[in-house]
């Protein structure tokens, strides 16, 4: 009998991410497709069943059950229900439309929930019941592991939503909330480009500045950490700002959550060693807490640019498990 698996699928801003994975939280296969704020729903719909097409094909039969993480608030037998202005799958029926056409489960959550769903099962929170997980990328998202739990509330956003805070209310920088100055618009990669698309617009001499007149959106996280490598002046500036953003962003987790460990993912990590000293100092020494001398581990997640895929997997898992248990009752 050929063994059972499931699709765990990150979508992202820039990349839908899937994965197969096993009962045993075995990662078999992986790979990712470009997505983006301007992809159509209908383009976003063909990309999944493309995937799962070809994974269908690999393994001769169908996946038992489909996981998606999804941003923003997310209805599990439904999709997004509230994302203003991105991706444009605010209120799509994602999860419906393609248990008809797949004729298979599938159910969704929020993708950085899901993030320390996947921690909590495979990775760096394993054996611990309090912990907050931060993914940087795009944007910053969070999930948050409270005495051994991860909690959902009737509004879908539980622990989800700790970079929309006020961190700098006298920002002239707006969220996607509607607030100014939160995390998500300070602390995420595309921030510390921005920071230093605008300095190269203005003018100031950089490394970047030929890259930069040809094609300004070539100029992103990854170019800015190139910048740094270069010794240029005003990405290390940016950076040591960036970095003072996360830092202080951290200790308000810190306060909010209580955490016995901070886990830091997504695609800025491949430049953690850049900021992730400073970052743990900062916290370390700013973060107000019983006992003075017991600092707060601040790491890299294990599971490189994967725990999205683990999560969406487990929750896939979690679904087919809760379904057999109503079945016999």
């Amino acid at each position: 009998m050929p063994e059972p698996y499931v699709i765990g699928f990150d979508v992202g801003g820039t990349r839908l991410k899937s994965g197969v994975v096993t009962r045993s939280g075995k990662l078999t296969k992986s790979g990712s497709t470009p997505s983006g704020y301007t992809m159509q729903p209908e383009e976003f719909m063909a990309a999944v069943f493309q995937v799962v097409k070809r994974i269908r094909h690999a393994h001769g039969h169908s996946p038992a059950c489909i996981g998606m993480g999804l941003p923003g608030a997310v209805d599990p037998d439904r999709g997004i229900v509230l994302l203003p202005g991105k991706l444009k799958l605010e209120h799509y029926p994602v999860v419906p439309r393609l248990r008809h056409a797949l004729g298979i489960p599938v159910t969704a959550d929020n993708d950085a929930r899901l993030a320390i769903l996947a921690e909590t099962l495979f990775g760096k929170a394993r054996n611990r019941r309090w912990a907050v997980s931060v993914t940087i990328g795009t944007g910053v998202g969070s999930g948050v592991l409270l005495d051994g739990r991860i909690l959902r509330d009737a509004r879908l956003q539980f622990g989800t939503q700790a970079s929309h805070i006020m961190q700098q209310s006298a920002s002239d920088r707006l969220c996607i909330t509607g607030g100014r100055g939160t995390p998500n618009i300070l602390c995420s990669a595309t921030a510390l480009a921005i920071t230093v698309r605008d300095g190269l617009m203005r003018g100031l001499p950089s490394v970047l500045q030929p890259r930069f007149q040809k094609d300004p959106h070539t100029i992103d996280f990854r170019a800015v950490i190139w910048g740094v490598e270069q010794d240029d002046r005003l990405c290390r500036d940016a950076l040591a700002r960036w970095i003072r953003h996360l830092s202080g962003f951290l200790v308000n987790v810190v306060y909010m959550y209580a955490p016995e460990i901070i886990i830091l993912g997504g695609g800025a990590m491949a430049a953690a060693d850049y900021f992730l000293p400073q970052v743990q100092a900062h916290v370390t020494k700013n973060a107000y807490r019983y006992p003075p001398d017991d600092p707060i581990p601040v790491v890299l997640s294990d599971m490189a640019d994967y725990a999205g895929i683990y999560g969406a997997a487990a929750l896939a898992w979690d679904y087919l498990d809760r379904q057999h248990l109503l079945e016999q009752s």
